[in-house]
């Protein structure tokens, strides 16, 4: 029998914001300030489409008006402090800490054209954790600082390679002093190949320092982590990618520090090799008896064989992996890579979201803006 066609979620605004042309841009991450109503919006700049042509990362500001409930957006502009010379710029992953003030950029740092690949063939770590800093919502920012040696350590040696999310971190609402940042690493071992496992880098001092995390105890790749409340306790969720044709979750509570329940979600399929998804929570807007105080919210591509049709999927149990809801589609056609901000109430009165994704064969990172009610009418 023919499976049923996805149901398509009607957006309130889609826009391209980095196009293919002398450059090509891949890897987005979107980040929401919720008292300045912005969005920042960063992206991979890339000589080609690979990975070892990186470049810089630059970045689009995005004015939220409430009023006509669009994002307005400025020019491209690069994060040019946001590097180390001879290196190229990866994975950016920004959070804001809402009691300093102050705004992150994390990123790796990879030499030349070095690959992943070479890296992971060699079990010779040349990764470099780096983060710049802005005091201003990210108009002008502060020079690069390389966090490698002291938010990794020994350990440093112990992996083949490493990298940060890519998308966005998180401040922790239960405890806004501990930032987490998302990250994964292939770990050596001396007769096998090296491995990948999720873990975070976290902080307890609002950023001043980085420490790491332990890893999941299933293989895994890139990853996002949301804070969910559970009455009276807080709960670290993490969702990651793996090479099993499904996601893995695990759920932390102490801060990200460990991970334990790690388990597979066949409800959230993965392309062969995978690829990266995003997920982020939100308050339940109180629809149906026994509901979670917290909801999440996931974006992933829907095809179990390739990275296309770009789906949204709801989760109102957000700690048990077989409440996934089926996807409404927010795209069609080649998607990769995405990332999520909830953004507080659309003009329906539900949940508001925005989304940043790769789209025609890499060739746009394209924004979409939507409410919880178009995507899945029946939920409220």
């Amino acid at each position: 029998m023919a499976s049923q066609p996805l149901p398509s979620c009607p957006v309130l605004q889609r826009e391209t914001l980095f196009r293919s042309d002398e450059y090509n841009y891949r890897i987005p991450a979107l980040l929401y300030l919720p008292q300045q109503k912005t969005l920042l919006a960063f992206s991979e700049r890339r000589l080609s489409k690979k990975d070892e042509h990186a470049d810089l990362i630059v970045l689009r500001r995005g004015d939220h008006d409430t009023s006509t409930h669009q994002v307005q957006w400025q020019a491209p502009e690069v994060v040019a402090q946001a590097q180390l010379v001879g290196h190229r710029s990866m994975n950016p992953c920004p959070l804001y800490d809402e009691k300093t003030g102050t705004l992150f950029l994390l990123f790796i740092a990879v030499p030349g054209h070095v690959s992943e690949h070479h890296q992971i063939h060699t079990k010779v770590n040349m990764a470099r954790l780096c983060q710049v800093t802005s005091a201003d919502h990210g108009r002008t920012w502060s020079p690069a600082t390389d966090l490698t040696s002291t938010a990794i350590g020994s350990a440093y040696t112990e992996w083949a390679t490493f990298a940060v999310g890519p998308g966005h971190g998180l401040q922790l609402r239960s405890q806004p002093q501990n930032l987490v940042l998302p990250a994964y690493a292939y770990r050596n071992h001396p007769s096998v190949r090296s491995v990948p496992f999720a873990f975070c880098f976290l902080s307890d001092d609002h950023g001043r320092t980085w420490k790491r995390g332990q890893f999941l105890a299933q293989e895994s790749l890139e990853c996002q982590v949301a804070e969910v409340e559970l009455g009276e306790r807080s709960v670290l969720y993490l969702n990651a990618r793996s090479f099993v044709r499904a996601r893995v979750q695990a759920e932390s509570v102490n801060g990200g520090w460990n991970f334990h329940r790690s388990q597979l979600v066949k409800a959230l399929v993965e392309p062969h090799h995978g690829c990266h998804g995003s997920v982020v929570s939100f308050p339940s807007p109180g629809a149906g008896s026994g509901s979670s105080e917290t909801w999440l919210l996931y974006t992933h591509p829907t095809d179990p064989k390739q990275r296309v049709n770009l789906g949204v999927y709801l989760n109102k149990q957000p700690l048990d992996p077989t409440t996934w809801s089926v996807p409404s589609l927010l795209a069609t056609g080649n998607c990769a890579y995405s990332d999520l901000q909830s953004m507080g109430t659309g003009p329906d009165g539900a949940p508001l979201f925005g989304c940043l994704y790769e789209a025609n064969n890499y060739e746009e990172v394209v924004f979409v803006l939507f409410t919880l009610k178009q995507a899945f009418p029946a939920a409220l």
